[in-house]
């Protein structure tokens, strides 16, 4: 059958780098918008922009064609170019050094292998970003002095017309769950419909 398309934008903030982190993502399918978001209090930008586009992946219940726009260089080219060289020398570099962030990358690479994802990388902060990609930036601009997130349902945007669930629930968005991998220190997420 044919894939549903979902356009993922994405962005990382970091307050001193280290420092307080957040990230950002907006999720759209058809005529509907999902946010999310979260963050860390040590963290940085690097790892903010792999959550995010880990969060917004792992958010899609069945396979999916994916649009997904970033402004990180590092993570568009590290997931298209970068990433099968790190595999096949066991997650080191050319120089043989381990390479950085490698539990987020490894991270990635799952929840990206389920679906056909075209990323395309997009100059942010500039003005010229488009509306979706700068609303990212504002959800994770907004969140990154508050190293946590929050969880609410945006009833509609999970359900397909024929009534199949397309987004599901990250498992650090269950109650009493501390996430242990991406995005460490994040306690949730939030969804709202933007009008």
């Amino acid at each position: 059958r044919l894939l549903s398309h979902v356009e993922i934008y994405t962005d990382g903030a970091c307050r001193g780098n280290p420092g307080v982190g957040g990230w950002g993502a907006l999720l759209r399918f058809r005529n509907r918008e999902l946010e999310l978001f979260g963050g860390e209090p040590a963290t940085t930008n690097n790892r903010m922009e792999l959550t995010a586009a880990i969060r917004a992946l792992s958010a899609l219940k069945r396979r999916c064609e994916v649009a997904l726009y970033t402004d990180s260089q590092y993570v568009r080219q590290g997931i298209t170019t970068w990433l099968a060289d790190w595999k096949r020398r066991d997650w080191r570099t050319a120089d043989k050094k381990p390479v950085k962030n490698v539990d987020l990358w490894q991270a990635l690479d799952e929840a990206r292998t389920p679906h056909k994802v075209k990323w395309q990388w997009v100059r942010g902060h500039d003005g010229n970003a488009g509306n979706e990609q700068t609303k990212a930036e504002s959800i994770a601009q907004e969140h990154n002095h508050r190293g946590q997130g929050w969880m609410a349902a945006m009833p509609g945007f999970d359900l397909l017309p024929v009534g199949e669930e397309i987004i599901r629930r990250h498992p650090a968005d269950q109650p009493g769950h501390r996430n242990q991998t991406a995005g460490k220190g994040n306690e949730g997420k939030q969804a709202k419909k933007l009008e």
